[in-house]
């Protein structure tokens, strides 16, 4: 008899804070990262910061006012959103 279990990371509930963005994963542990980790999340108001969805079966966190996506992988491996490139001013 063989069984079949995925090692990949789940969220089943997800907390924003004005510091921290806090997931419950399926296999019981919790992981937290800045706020200021995502610099979208960072620059929206409370509100959108509390309109998102868990993506997938877990395998995310959508914020569809400011289209941005976290990954459980993301979170756990510590990859932070990248900033927009800004663009050289011309002389």
């Amino acid at each position: 008899m063989s069984i079949v279990a995925s090692n990949d990371p789940r969220i089943r509930a997800v907390e924003v804070t004005d510091e921290l963005i806090i997931a419950d994963l399926a296999d019981g542990r919790t992981v937290s990262v800045p706020l200021t980790w995502s610099w979208r999340l960072s620059n929206a108001t409370p509100a959108q910061r509390q309109h998102f969805e868990i993506i997938g079966t877990g395998q995310g966190i959508h914020w569809p006012d400011i289209d941005e996506d976290i990954s459980a992988i993301g979170m756990l491996t510590g990859v932070p959103a990248p900033p927009p490139k800004q663009k050289a001013l011309a002389k």
